[in-house]
């Protein structure tokens, strides 16, 4: 026994000895080797502070920042710190309750923000913020304040063009592979996302030593493991930022677009999407309740309807038609039909509104007078043209020219989210007619409706190479950026030049720029005359129809015009729809003849600022907008009533009887229901009236 008590007393010993062994060496290696305790000790007394940097001016073509930076500040929370605070008082100064209290907490927890700042409550009204600075020594155990870059329209324009900054949501961060962290702030549209890595600069660290209370003492280590935040660079645009104001107000109360384009640099001088709202609503700290209120605006405030918008191009088209007839040969500039008001080369006449003899006689005065039955006559030449052997191929073909013209694709501007538009090709019609089909099938592209889409920035484009003569410029808007290097490739796509139609004579270009100034001169857009300039344009009268309550409805025309100026050098080529507003000469004209006064005599003649003011105090919003945004909200309120059964969701959008509970009560007054039904029936009286107005339609 002896023996064996002796054995067990000398294996003890040795597992004493190894645990001994293993806590020495555990000590020496923490003590000399590992920097576990150390980096514990560091996050335990010092604050690791993110320095954002101001983001880069955006300036426009006379050096004048269209934008520029301001300072605010978000509450910063470490949950895990949390001690000792003041709970209720805070609430009170932030105007939230202990519940909301918690539940922010709670959720910085979950997000895995327990041990690392996060922001409490974002961009500080200046009221809140003068409330907190003085009492931050209150909340020194987990909260502080850190300075937040933010942005600051001066001129209240541009908001579609220069787009906003939001925080970095979780698809942004797992795209940018960790660049982007939980707080920051990036360019959410516009130019702010298309050149984010450019304007964004570079991120700094602040390192704060902090005392047993969390209390910051000052700079650790003198600031000596600090990195300075780099701002980032400016741009340099195209943009006119008077222009664009001048086409801000005239789209006020309008649905629509203008852009309008240098067509030797491709260089876009404004962009304007209506409705528009002012750039200022996104940025501070009210941003997240005009964000929410614009998104759920049927008007569409946040839609860039310059590069979104898709709509039937109209007679805008027919100069394009008119160049591709020339270069395939069908025509010659003497060419000419007798119309007496319809065109009946197809089974289903086309309708024009000119009917007196000679407007038609020639190419020139077909562009000048708008003739539908030229122009579809035109179109069906150019598709059975019979070198191609079959009106497939010759369809084709013209589809080719208008891949030319930058039409049915996207053109590369230097926003996110452009919309290609639509020019159908033969598989299209084959699987939509099952193969057939001929020329009359689709004779309303030869004038710009039927299938065809195109953006208002595609027709400003086919304008400028109209203008230049087969060539042009991938439409965008910064110039330059500041201090720019080799490395800063993103530029090379609008510094190449594209001659997509220069084999088309400029004896053929001539003949069209004289039948587009005749538009002005003698034809359908005598009002967009300016004195000592020869303007070349062509206005369009667009069909309109929309689906609402499950019907198609016709509404009235769009307006639209394009054009470029002067004929002789041009400077400027504009685009401008404006939907449900009739005639392209009554408003669409009117609104480009101002803005290309503006731009190339650099002021406004004293006799036109009437017109401004009449074209502005215009109150063109579609009668259907109400019964769209009706149908929006009561739609959304029986969704939310249908999760949670509150009825106060759906109170303003039933009747007193048709409220769950309710007795039945037939005589119960009728609410907004109603009243929009009754708008409803407005619609439709316009819509008969349309109606019988369509044997008078033009489509000029």
């Amino acid at each position: 026994m002896s023996v064996f008590n002796g054995s067990r007393s000398y294996v003890v010993r040795l597992i004493f000895l190894a645990v001994f062994l293993v806590m020495v060496g555990q000590l020496v290696n923490l003590q000399l080797f590992s920097n576990e305790l150390n980096d514990a000790a560091i996050n335990n007394a010092v604050l690791r502070k993110t320095v954002y940097p101001p983001r880069g001016i955006i300036f426009d073509r006379k050096d004048r920042p269209i934008l520029n930076n301001t300072l605010m500040y978000d509450l910063m929370v470490t949950p895990a710190q949390v001690k000792g605070v003041d709970t209720a008082y805070l609430c009170r100064l932030l105007g939230i309750d202990t519940a909301e209290f918690k539940t922010r907490i709670t959720t910085a927890i979950i997000k895995g923000f327990k041990n690392r700042p996060s922001a409490f409550e974002e961009l500080l009204s200046p009221e809140k913020y003068a409330r907190l600075e003085e009492n931050m020594w209150r909340f020194s155990s987990g909260f502080f304040l850190q300075q937040r870059p933010v942005r600051l329209y001066p001129y209240n324009a541009g908001a579609h063009i220069i787009g906003y900054v939001g925080e970095a949501d979780s698809g942004i961060i797992a795209r940018s592979g960790g660049f982007y962290r939980p707080g920051d702030y990036v360019g959410r549209s516009g130019l702010e996302a298309y050149y984010e890595r450019v304007l964004m600069g570079q991120r700094g660290v602040q390192m704060l030593i902090k005392d047993n209370l969390n209390r910051i003492q000052g700079s650790y280590q003198n600031g000596a493991l600090d990195t300075a935040a780099e701002a980032g660079r400016g741009l340099r645009t195209y943009i006119d930022i008077e222009l664009q104001q001048l086409a801000e107000k005239l789209m006020k109360g309008k649905v629509g677009a203008i852009v309008a384009i240098e067509p030797k640099t491709g260089g876009i001088l404004a962009m304007v999407s209506a409705p528009n709202y002012n750039p200022n609503d996104l940025t501070g700290w009210d941003k997240k309740k005009n964000y929410s209120r614009m998104v759920l605006d049927v008007a569409g405030p946040l839609l860039n309807r310059a590069i979104n918008g898709r709509y039937p191009a109209g007679s805008t088209y027919k100069p394009l038609g008119a160049l591709v007839a020339l270069d395939e040969g069908v025509i010659t500039p003497a060419f000419g039909i007798g119309c007496s008001g319809r065109y009946y080369g197809c089974r289903r006449p086309v309708g024009c509104t000119e009917k007196w003899s000679g407007h038609s006689g020639n190419l020139r005065q077909a562009i000048a007078y708008s003739c539908n039955s030229y122009f579809s006559h035109v179109y069906r030449l150019s598709v059975d043209n019979p070198k191609y052997g079959s009106t497939k191929t010759g369809y084709a073909k013209w589809r080719e020219y208008q891949s030319a013209f930058g039409l049915g694709h996207k053109l590369g501007v230097d926003l996110p989210s452009e919309n290609p538009g639509l020019i159908p090709d033969t598989a299209w019609y084959n699987k939509t007619y099952k193969g057939y089909w001929n020329s009359c099938t689709n004779v309303s592209l030869g004038i710009g409706q039927g299938e065809m889409t195109v953006t208002p920035i595609q027709m400003a484009n086919a304008m400028c190479i109209i203008a230049n003569k087969g060539y042009y410029y991938v439409p965008h808007f910064v110039k330059k950026i500041d201090n720019e290097t080799k490395a800063d490739t993103i530029l090379a796509p609008f510094r190449a030049r594209h001659e997509v139609l220069t084999q088309i004579s400029d004896e053929m270009y001539e003949i069209v720029h004289s039948g587009m100034q005749d538009v002005v001169e003698i034809g359908t857009a005598r009002g967009a005359k300016i004195p000592g300039i020869n303007i070349c344009a062509k206005t369009g009268t667009a069909e309109n129809f929309r689906i609402i309550d499950r019907r198609r409805i016709q509404l009235k025309d769009n307006s639209l015009f394009a054009c470029f100026a002067p004929r002789e050098n041009p400077k400027i080529a504009i685009a401008v729809i404006v939907e449900n507003a009739g005639f392209g000469s009554t408003w669409a004209a009117p609104i480009a003849s101002l803005m290309m006064e503006q731009f190339l005599t650099d002021s406004l003649r004293a006799e036109r600022k009437p017109e401004v003011e009449r074209i502005a105090a215009a109150n063109l919003m579609p009668s259907y907008l109400p019964r769209l945004q009706f149908l929006a909200d009561s739609t959304r309120a029986e969704f939310y009533y249908g999760l949670t059964k509150d009825t106060s969701y759906i109170r303003k959008f039933r009747r007193r009887s048709q409220l769950p509970g309710a007795a039945n009560d037939p005589n119960a007054p009728a609410d907004s229901t109603e009243r929009v039904n009754n708008g409803m029936a407005i619609l439709d009286s316009a819509q008969r009236q349309l109606r019988k107005q369509n044997q008078r339609r033009s489509h000029r």
